[in-house]
Parts: C-alpha cells; structure tokens; sequence
C-alpha cells in the first residue's frame, strides 16, 4: 500500500536522507515543527514501513577490501526447487553482500567483496562454484564506483 505524504514529510524524509544521525530535536529545528510533531510524524512513517531504520555505511576499501565482483548467474532450471536452493545457499555465504533477483537471461547477481584476487579466487573456487544449480556465470570485476545514491528527490 502507497503511503500519502505531505510537505512536512517530505521535509523530515529530505533531511533525513541528507543525515540520517539527527536527533529528533535537530530534525524538528531544521523541520521547523515542534518536537512532539516530529516525533509523531516520525512514528507514523516507521509504521508505515516507509522508514526502516537506520544503518552504518562502511568504507570496506579501509577494512582491506580492495576486491568487488558483481557475479551474473543462470540457474539451471531442470529441477523445480533450483532456484530456492540457489538462493538459500547464497544467502549463507559471508562474503556475498548483495543478492538481487532478475526476470530475463540472468537469474541472480551476487555481489561480494574480498581482500585481493588470492582471496576473491579462494572464495570462488571453494564457495561460489559450490553453490547448486548453476547453469551460467559471469563475473564482472568492480573498477569504480561513479554514483552510488540510496536517496531520491521528495
């Protein structure tokens, strides 16, 4: 179900977007509504599901991460339950950050970061090519990130 905002929603969303660590009182001063508003409208949006929480973004590059490989993935479809035993398995895999479902040629993205191509090739051979079902994959190594936007104009 679509939720109908108003402009004071838009305004508490777009300050939240452009810092999500502003208190409630920071966010009602930069709102210009009082706090008890804000908090309210704060309330109705969390249960409404249009805001879910909050989260760390982490610079992986700094913990040593240099590697980032998008793997597009075919499942063979012969067995019924294929692509849920796919997805199962991959989603217990530490390295895989990002899983993505697609309708078309490529079933799956996998997204996974590693230290270095040693590392990447260990996590290939001994994870990735474990995974059933596999028809296809491609591997698509990461050379920059040019945008990269969770927020959308409001």
């Amino acid at each position: 179900m679509i939720m109908q905002i108003d402009d004071q929603d838009r305004r508490l969303l777009r300050q939240l977007q452009a810092d999500p660590s502003l208190s409630t009182a920071e966010l009602a001063e930069r709102c210009a509504m009082p706090r008890a508003t804000c908090w309210r409208r704060l309330e109705r949006l969390q249960g409404a599901g249009v805001l879910r929480g909050q989260r760390a973004v982490i610079d992986w590059e700094r913990l040593g991460y240099h590697v980032a490989v998008s793997l597009r993935i075919t499942v063979e479809k012969s067995n019924p339950r294929a692509f849920d035993e796919i997805l199962a398995a991959a989603r217990d895999l530490p390295d895989v950050v990002e899983i993505q479902t697609f309708l078309g040629r490529v079933d799956l993205r996998l997204q996974l970061l590693a230290r270095d191509m040693g590392h990447y090739q260990q996590i290939y051979r001994e994870r990735i090519l474990t995974l059933p079902h596999i028809a296809e994959i491609e591997a698509l190594m990461q050379v920059a990130v040019l945008k990269s936007e969770d927020s959308l104009p409001l």
